[in-house]
């Protein structure tokens, strides 16, 4: 227990799971956690001794099971592993921890959500400024984006709830600074949060990870807190890892002159990334769903982008037998962007080659349909040659384990061969060996035989004793027959004894060598999981767009929003096809607000969804619902939907109301939408009607942004008279 006490003293707040033979041991208060997290039998070690030490253990072929159970329940795992073989040890066995697993850094994929990424994030604040990174361990996406304006902790959450990370780290005093929100706002309860250290020089830092001499190439040059952010999820999970390699992609660079910008209320509301995702999600591959999320994280402000993604929509809507044909392809595309995570982060097995040869077979068969439109750019012959060695090399029935054999076909390699040879037919060859002694030496009756105090030997009657040759060795003396080695039954028992040990060992050097070939075009096939991805997620719209009767929406920069014969694309899906009322909407210049009253129930806030559900489809390159829509680009949605005391954050609904608002006001321009419904109502009705009113001739007078208004005060309805137009 001496070796396992120092271990834990360095990681007291991770549960250590100690190997010890064939199984993962905890102990103590880990011990009571794991039974409790992990329905483990508790017992106890050390009884005779009087000591009761608490003992859960798990088998170690299964740990990564039990791993994941425990980092979704947000608990830090560190896997001190065996380190010398056991047999070579002189005393107690070395043991070191390999790697510290927490929720945002599990890299064991197959207990993870496919259509999900694993986010860790980092969030850095400076007087007025923040920042914040986040960074997928299993693909190595990496994304930063800084805030320059508004209200810091508002903009945190619009980010967490767009990205839904798993984990956040920050510095601890950063932390007691929004210790109050952190704690009082249910969006942070999922979301595992550890403290980190600032690291020093991080500009420095960042260039050495990335062997480069700038940062300008990632947009970062001048910005301070961006690279901190940056240099902070990087030195985190360096650290955790132990200094093991990871995959790690080019820092991408948000910026909000880019990106439409979606509150907080917003996403909720609109149910963007609940039942919107389910509607458009008709991707083949996970890769291709998590593309899709990450569009309707960011909707574009690029109107040639925007453009270019329709041009791909539209085309796949025309070409009925090329989509399906695309589609049908698609779906024998395995997640590749998380294969290669694993080759780099040392995990992947013989099952995932298999899948990575399958995904490149269907990649090169689609780029073979696609060649005349030019949709799909690879290197055929670099993707042939792999895919043709894989096919040739992995056996199609390779295990999950790289340590049990089975990953080669026959003929790979020679020595494999023939210590699979020697492995299936040692009983073959022992009885060749015997009938060819029994045939030199002219003993019939000789016979090979097996112990484990001598291994394999010749048995010899005492009659036939004058028979044995002379480059027979005696081995033992019995009363009625004497014991015999010769070199060459040595020699066969020796390949016989350890041929499986030696195939696995073999094979697990061929594999390592092979992949790392696979390693040396990891760029070529990330950018064709890139491509793969955008593929899938447009020829999935165009899919859609059939199905639900959408139209391509027409974008523009002019400052108009027309919409006619619009339907709510979430409420449609959920009724009768052909019996949702369908609404218009015409903004423009001078047409900038509406004010809906009508009573409870009569699809005011369905109508206003509806419209801001529309422009987010436009902006991320979608068709609409609607039988004609035109839309200029908006930078910015706000929503202030519901009157429900906020309970989960001690927040009355007046003042919830009023913080949205303000945020609302504060950093709405020109060119966002906003939805405001039944402001007022969590005061007074006479107050309520002034703060209304106040509100609405603000935005109207002032910020001058698209909004709709429902409510109750009829009232407001006479404004219209005093506003000049």
């Amino acid at each position: 227990m001496t070796q396992y006490k120092e271990i834990k003293e360095e990681y007291q707040n991770a549960i250590l799971l100690f190997r010890l033979g064939d199984f993962y041991e905890m102990f103590f208060e880990d011990a009571k956690i794991a039974s409790k997290e992990l329905g483990l039998t508790l017992t106890s070690r050390n009884r005779e001794k009087g000591q009761d030490v608490p003992l859960a253990g798990v088998p170690y072929h299964s740990v990564a099971s039990y791993v994941a159970k425990l980092l979704e329940k947000g608990y830090t795992v560190a896997v001190c592993d065996q380190v010398e073989d056991p047999k070579a040890a002189k005393g107690i066995v070395k043991r070191e921890v390999t790697r510290v697993l927490t929720p945002g850094t599990q890299i064991d994929v197959d207990y993870l959500d496919g259509k999900s990424n694993q986010y860790l994030m980092s969030f850095v604040c400076k007087e007025e400024k923040a920042a914040i990174a986040y960074f997928d361990i299993t693909t190595g996406e990496f994304r930063v984006r800084e805030f320059e304006e508004g209200n810091i902790f508002y903009q945190l959450l619009g980010e967490l709830g767009k990205v839904n990370p798993k984990e956040l780290i920050l510095e601890e005093e950063v932390y007691r600074t929004y210790q109050d929100d952190f704690e009082k706002y249910p969006d942070f309860s999922g979301v595992k949060i550890n403290f980190c250290q600032n690291v020093r020089q991080a500009e420095s830092y960042l260039k050495d990870c990335y062997h480069i001499l700038s940062l300008e190439s990632f947009g970062l040059e001048q910005k301070v807190l961006a690279q901190q952010a940056c240099a902070n999820i990087l030195d985190y999970v360096t650290k955790l890892q132990k200094g093991q390699e990871f995959p790690l992609t080019n820092i991408s660079l948000l910026s909000n002159q880019e990106t439409m910008e979606l509150n907080r209320s917003g996403q909720k509301n609109l149910e963007i990334f609940g039942a919107l995702f389910s509607i458009l999600d008709l991707c083949k591959t996970s890769m291709g769903s998590r593309y899709l999320k990450r569009l309707l994280q960011n909707p574009l402000l690029d109107i040639s982008k925007i453009r270019k993604r329709q041009d791909y929509v539209e085309f796949f809507t025309k070409e009925v037998l090329l989509r399906e044909e695309v589609r049908e392809l698609l779906s024998e595309v395995y997640d590749l962007e998380r294969i290669i995570g694993k080759i780099q982060l040392s995990t992947v097995n013989g099952r995932d080659i298999v899948a990575l040869g399958k995904s490149l077979q269907a990649a090169l068969l689609l780029e073979k349909q696609l060649r005349s439109y030019s949709m799909l750019q690879m290197n055929r012959e670099i993707f042939s040659k792999l895919q043709e060695e894989i096919a040739n090399s992995i056996s199609s029935e390779a295990p999950f384990s790289i340590r049990e054999g089975g990953i080669f076909r026959t003929s790979y390699h020679k020595e494999l061969d023939e210590l699979r040879h020697i492995a299936s037919s040692g009983k073959e060859i022992l009885l060749e060996i015997e009938a060819r002694e029994r045939e030199k030496t002219g003993i019939k009756t000789l016979k090979i035989k097996y112990n484990k105090v001598f291994g394999y030997f010749i048995e010899v009657s005492k009659a036939n004793e004058h028979l044995v040759p002379s480059h027979y060795i005696r081995k033992q003396t019995l009363v009625n027959s004497e014991r015999y080695i010769v070199e060459e039954l040595k020699e066969y028992e020796d390949r016989i004894l350890n041929a499986k040990t030696k195939i696995e060992n073999l094979e697990y050097y061929l594999f390592q060598e092979f992949v790392g070939k696979i390693k040396e075009k990891k760029e070529e096939l990330l950018e064709l999981a890139k491509q793969l991805s955008f593929l899938d997620v447009m020829t999935s719209f165009a899919q859609v767009a059939i199905q639900k009767s959408y139209v391509r929406p027409e974008v523009l920069e002019e400052d108009i929003l027309e919409i006619r014969g619009g339907r709510h694309p979430i409420v449609e899906s959920l009724i009768p096809k052909g019996s949702y009322v369908k609404n218009d909407l015409y903004f423009d210049r001078t047409e900038r607000m509406m004010v809906l009253t009508g009573p409870n129930m009569s699809g005011k806030s369905t109508y206003m969804k509806q419209i801001a559900l529309i422009i987010i489809l436009a902006q991320v390159g979608s068709f609409v619902p609607a039988d004609f829509a035109k839309i200029g680009i908006v930078d910015k949605i706000f929503t202030r939907i519901g009157a429900s005391d906020d309970l989960l954050t001690g927040q009355s609904t007046f003042m919830v109301e009023m913080s949205e608002v303000a945020n609302i006001v504060h950093n709405a321009t020109e060119k966002s939408f906003i939805i405001l419904d039944e402001i007022g109502r969590g005061t007074s009705t006479f107050d309520g009607i002034s703060i209304a009113t106040a509100i609405t001739e603000y935005i109207h007078s002032h910020i001058r942004a698209k909004t709709i208004f429902a409510t109750h005060y009829h009232e407001l309805t006479e404004l219209e008279k005093n506003w000049n137009w």
